[in-house]
C-alpha cells in the first residue's frame, strides 16, 4: 500500500476509489495499459479523478499489480493491492473503502469509479459530488444507474456488508429510494474487449 495525498484538494470531504484490479481476461492483454487520450487507460482515469479535487485518489490494483503500480508511480495517488481480487469487484470496493477509512477518517463520502470508461470527464465527477440531496449519487446511462457513483458515509456499513462478487449495482437495488442520478453521456462505452477498444478508436 502506498499512501499519497492529493495536493489540489478542492473537495476535501470526498475520496475517489478507482477499481482497477481485474485481469482483463476478455481483452487478452492489460486494458489498464492501453492507450487513450495520449496516455494509458489507468493514468487517464487517475488524472480525471485528481482534477476533481478529492482528498485522496486510491487505486485498487490486483492482477499485474507490480506492472500497473510502476506505470502510475509519478502520479499522486494511493495504491491499494487487493490480493483477493479474483473473488470479485466487491472485494476491491471494500479494500478501497477500508483504506480510505483508515487513512482519511474525516471523509464523508466515497466516489467509486472504474478505469475503463474513456468518455469519463472531471466535470461529470464534479456533477456527482455536487448533487447532495440523497445518500447515493449514481451515473445514469443505458437506461439504469451505474458507476461512477458516490456513497455518503451513512452507507459505508452497507458497502462493507456486500458480498465479494457484488458491486455498486447491488447497492442501487437495495436502496432504490436513496439513489439520485446524473446523466453520463457515452457512459456505456467501456473497454472489455479488443472490439470495444477498436470501436472507441473508430469513434474518436
Amino acid at each position: 500500500m502506498t499512501k499519497k495525498e492529493n495536493p489540489a484538494a478542492d473537495n476535501p470531504h470526498v475520496a475517489i476509489v478507482i477499481l482497477a484490479a481485474g485481469s482483463s481476461s476478455r481483452m487478452g492483454q492489460s486494458k489498464q495499459l492501453l492507450r487513450v487520450h495520449d496516455t494509458t487507460v489507468l493514468r487517464h482515469a487517475i488524472t480525471v479523478a485528481l482534477d476533481a479535487g478529492p482528498a485522496v485518489v486510491a487505486v485498487v490494483l490486483g492482477a499485474h499489480a507490480k506492472q500497473h503500480r510502476e506505470s502510475i508511480q509519478s502520479l499522486p495517488a494511493s495504491v491499494v493491492v487487493n490480493e483477493q481480487w479474483e473473488t470479485g469487484m466487491g472485494s476491491s470496493l471494500k479494500a478501497g473503502l477500508r483504506h480510505v477509512e483508515a487513512h482519511h477518517p474525516n471523509i464523508t463520502a466515497v466516489l467509486f469509479m472504474v478505469c475503463d470508461q474513456p468518455a469519463l470527464t472531471t466535470q461529470h465527477l464534479l456533477n456527482l459530488i455536487g448533487k447532495t440531496e440523497k445518500p447515493i449519487v449514481a451515473s445514469h446511462y443505458a437506461g439504469s444507474p451505474g458507476v461512477p457513483a458516490l456513497f455518503k458515509k451513512s452507507l459505508f456499513p452497507s458497502l462493507h456488508a456486500l458480498g465479494d462478487d457484488q458491486g455498486a449495482k447491488k447497492m442501487f437495488q437495495l436502496f432504490p429510494e436513496q439513489v439520485s442520478t446524473v446523466d453520463f453521456p457515452k457512459g456505456e462505452l467501456d473497454l472489455d474487449t479488443m472490439d470495444d477498444y477498436q470501436n472507441y478508436l473508430d469513434q474518436k
